[in-house]
């Protein structure tokens, strides 16, 4: 009886195994900051939306000229920043990509001897 349900559960983590392991596989690649690509764009277009807000304001009265361009430069130093950061983490992205290919290479071009006759 026992035996029966421990085979029973060997075959549902080996079925759960074999379902997730696509999702498993899935690797997200961080900077040296423990930031992903796609933290950085989701900043970068956050930043865009606070430019545009704030321009919005200028138009509509809610801020002054003054005002405006004290956050403007702000904002706008800030979103340089973020696309100095993004661009750096999609360099070491391809560099990382590229060191991945290069040793799926090497381990699969070992020498192959032609078989005996």
């Amino acid at each position: 009886m026992v035996f029966g349900y421990l085979i029973i559960l060997v075959v549902l983590a080996a079925v759960f195994a074999l379902i997730t392991g696509p999702l498993r596989g899935v690797r997200h690649r961080r900077s040296d900051l423990g930031v992903t690509v796609a933290d950085l764009e989701a900043a970068r277009d956050a930043k865009y939306r606070e430019i545009r807000d704030a321009e919005m304001d200028l138009r509509t009265g809610k801020l002054s000229e003054a005002d405006h361009r004290e956050i403007d430069g702000a904002l706008r130093a800030e979103a340089i920043e973020i696309l100095h950061r993004l661009d750096e983490a999609q360099a070491e992205e391809a560099t990382d990509d590229d060191q991945d290919d290069d040793e799926g290479t090497r381990r699969g071009s070992g020498s192959q001897l032609p078989s005996a006759p």
